[in-house]
């Protein structure tokens, strides 16, 4: 499944993505898989997802398809086809993070993504919402981002009591 979640992810970014300007969203795509990796550092003893391989051998095979394919390649078709009117942004990031939670309610029915220490999936709509704000905002403001990352980071860390060991 994860595979096939990254080989639909690399058709989905030749099909839908303004090629023409990537070189403008790739500051924020290396901003996700930034984040990506920093939640496996920071929550290697204390996770909170955590991704199940189904062909690949190795968990780290896993994380490393979600972290430098499918995670920034939907970041590049996110912003790339962002709307510029004032009342459908709010629209557009509902659909994208229906479009993360549908994924990741399809990889825990079939046991590819578990929850540990208190993470439920309605978490994961919560986390996905500020995701992609925070995505728009990193494209906008990439030093307030990261100011505001900071704060989101520990705030989430001691909510669920991650441990810095």
């Amino acid at each position: 499944m994860h595979i096939a979640i990254a080989l639909f992810t690399i058709f989905a970014a030749w099909r839908w993505g303004d090629w023409s300007k990537w070189k403008q969203y790739h500051s924020t795509m290396l901003y996700i898989v930034t984040g990506g990796l920093l939640y496996e550092y920071l929550t290697r003893s204390h996770p909170l997802w955590i991704f199940h391989p189904d062909v690949l051998p190795d968990v780290k095979l896993v994380v490393l398809i979600h972290a430098f394919i499918s995670m920034p390649l939907s970041i590049f078709i996110f912003l790339s086809r962002y709307p510029a009117k004032p009342r459908k942004p709010f629209r557009y990031i509902i659909m994208w993070v229906c479009i993360y939670v549908g994924v990741e309610a399809v990889l825990a029915f079939f046991g590819r993504i578990t929850y540990d220490h208190g993470w439920q999936l309605y978490h994961s709509i919560l986390f996905n919402l500020m995701m992609f704000t925070m995505m728009r905002f990193h494209h906008v403001s990439p030093g307030k981002a990261y100011l505001v990352s900071i704060v989101i980071i520990v705030t989430l860390m001691k909510w669920f009591q991650v441990p810095l060991t």
